[in-house]
């Protein structure tokens, strides 16, 4: 809507000076000398004052105040005004009668600045107040862009836009606009008022983009909004990835090239970026589905860049720990920005995200428990264990890498997530080819962490075979394989006799199923006694030959170290004849997941 203005007659050119430029205006009247002066942001400005007091009550009272001098002009000057020098001479014009026009760019300005000089209907009907609210609700009614204009340009009127409400009614009204597009499943319910919402033709998410363009202030009293009146998470999950991605990466790519064309260093980090994350995570929904979790990893890297607040860190942390079994090991190889410790990745950070996920676990195990339903499954926890075996292997041939963060990581989970321990084996050895020196008492605090009897046959050959682990952890690797090789054979000699008895007792039965009588007991029970009493023997056996092999296993843990005290030349003898005893898997190899790590070491 415009709102036209009868142009005064007598338009003559007027005269608007400042220490350092002059400014002419052809609206102001010079046929009456001027009798007031006006100065606004350290612009005079020279006017009348019969047609600002005639609509503006606070220059009326300021008139008053300050008594006239013959032939010298009042002087007034104004702080704070919103909108500085533009706006006041905006309401200058309509004071004096010139037409211009009423737009979504000028009318926030307008409106701010009418309040400001106190033109109310009191002084003048039709002043620029009511004007002001008469165009200001139309725009709010019918149009959402114009309301995100209108909305935008409050930015440099706060804050007096809050106070006159400007922005809570445009940020209202784009929200009104948003819910009466969508569909009813996607606020989760059938009417709105009294009014029955119907779906519109567009996208579902045809609003996001013009979210856009606001600022993060603006943004978020819209999306707190629309959060209030039952908009769906995931909608506001699609709005939130794509102001982040345009307010991170856009932007600062757009900005980044226009320095590089003119020859400038490119910016750095700015408070604006760094606010932008932070409401960006205090934003985010609660509902695991609302947000994916490359997001918030994403935001993750952005915040440790940007050097945002601890609780702004840790929420993401925290969110990302009750998700983590969905997380990937790229996502957590993020380097570590603090050269204090010159390590390549940030440990503590995923240390801190695992707490988190253990501690979800443990309530969703009380809550489970507390509603007397099933317990939940291990995926997720199995999950996380092979992905923490994983992680730990790509991070291993880091020599900065220290002992502890090594073992937090690995014994941050239960016994129970791990179901086979070849990952963990794997990133043990690799730290050992890393860390090559180590201490004997560090390589048994690493050993500790393996359970070698949940080593698959292929992963307990090569760890056999494997001269860097002590000789212990070799001996038991070798106990364990014969006990697997025992239990396998004892198994399959059972189950032979199992099938000898069956195929027996079948023979026995088979006269005797076309008589009329019972099978007696007698028949029956020297044939299985005696097959029993063979397992009962074969049971023995190898019971008495485990107990020989486990005091073999003694004596050359003693005899080894008692010549460890002379020479440690025996241990290597005795690893060249292990050698012999089982071939090394050739797929079963204690090397990174992949050539990023080797890579990232070789460029140190």
């Amino acid at each position: 809507m415009e709102t036209n203005l009868q142009i005064h007659k007598h338009i003559k050119t007027a005269t608007c000076s400042s220490h350092s430029q002059q400014k002419h205006y052809e609206w102001v009247s010079s046929d009456v000398p001027s009798d007031i002066t006006i100065e606004v942001d350290g612009v005079s400005l020279a006017m009348h004052k019969f047609p600002l007091a005639s609509r503006s009550g606070r220059i009326r009272k300021l008139i008053s105040e300050n008594r006239s001098v013959a032939g010298i002009p009042i002087f007034i000057q104004l702080h704070d005004v919103p909108g500085g020098v533009e706006s006041f001479v905006l309401a200058a014009k309509f004071c004096y009668g010139v037409h211009f026009d009423i737009t979504s760019a000028n009318i926030a300005q307008l409106r701010c600045v009418s309040g400001y000089l106190e033109m109310i209907e009191s002084y003048s009907k039709g002043n620029l107040i009511s004007r002001c609210e008469h165009h200001l609700e139309s725009i709010t009614r019918n149009s959402f862009d114009l309301s995100i204009e209108v909305l935008q340009h409050c930015v440099s009127l706060l804050p007096i836009a809050d106070e006159l409400k400007i922005a809570s009614r445009c940020t209202d009204s784009i929200a009104d606009h948003i819910l009466t597009s969508l569909s009813d499943s996607e606020i989760g319910s059938d009417s709105v008022g009294m009014q029955t919402i119907r779906t519109n033709t567009r996208s579902e998410n045809w609003w996001i983009g013009g979210l856009s363009s606001l600022s993060i202030d603006m943004y978020q009293g819209v999306i707190s909004t629309l959060r209030c009146r039952g908009m769906k998470p995931e909608s506001i999950g699609s709005s939130l990835v794509n102001y982040a991605q345009n307010e991170l990466i856009h932007k600062p790519r757009i900005r980044q090239r226009s320095t590089h064309l003119s020859k400038v260093d490119p910016p750095t980090p700015t408070s604006h970026e760094r606010a932008v994350v932070e409401i960006i995570v205090w934003l985010l929904p609660v509902e695991r589905s609302a947000i994916p979790i490359s997001f918030l990893f994403g935001l993750l890297r952005s915040a440790t860049m940007l050097d945002c607040t601890a609780s702004c860190c840790g929420e993401l942390e925290r969110r990302i720990g009750l998700r983590l079994d969905e997380a990937s090991v790229d996502d957590l190889l993020m380097p570590w920005l603090h050269h204090a410790d010159d390590v390549l990745f940030d440990v503590g950070m995923v240390q801190r995200m695992l707490i988190n996920f253990c501690r979800h676990k443990n309530k969703e195990d009380e809550a489970e428990e507390e509603m007397d339903d099933n317990l939940p499954t291990q995926t997720a926890i199995i999950k996380v264990s092979k992905l923490m075996d994983d992680y730990l292997a790509e991070i291993a041939p880091d020599p900065n890498l220290k002992l502890d963060q090594f073992l937090d990581i690995a014994q941050g989970l239960p016994a129970h997530a791990r179901i086979v321990h070849d990952g963990l084996y794997r990133a043990v050895d690799i730290y050992f080819k890393g860390h090559e020196g180590l201490p004997e008492s560090d390589q048994k605090k690493l050993c500790k962490l393996i359970n070698f009897q949940l080593l698959t046959p292929e992963a307990g050959s090569h760890a056999a075979q494997n001269e860097r682990l002590p000789v212990r952890s070799i001996i038991q690797v070798l106990y364990y394989e014969q006990l697997r090789m025992r239990n396998a054979l004892f198994f399959t000699n059972g189950e032979e006799i199992s099938k000898t008895v069956i195929q027996q007792r079948q023979q026995l039965l088979q006269p005797l199923r076309f008589s009329t009588g019972n099978l007696s007991e007698s028949m029956v029970s020297p044939c299985l006694r005696d097959n029993y009493a063979s397992l009962r023997w074969e049971n023995r056996e190898l019971k008495l030959e485990l107990a020989r092999l486990r005091m073999r296993l003694n004596d050359l843990e003693r005899q080894h170290l008692r010549r460890s005290k002379v020479d440690r030349s025996p241990s290597i003898t005795l690893r060249s004849i292990l050698k012999n005893l089982l071939p090394i898997g050739s797929a079963w190899a204690s090397t990174p997941r992949n050539s990023k790590t080797a890579s990232r070491n070789a460029g140190r």
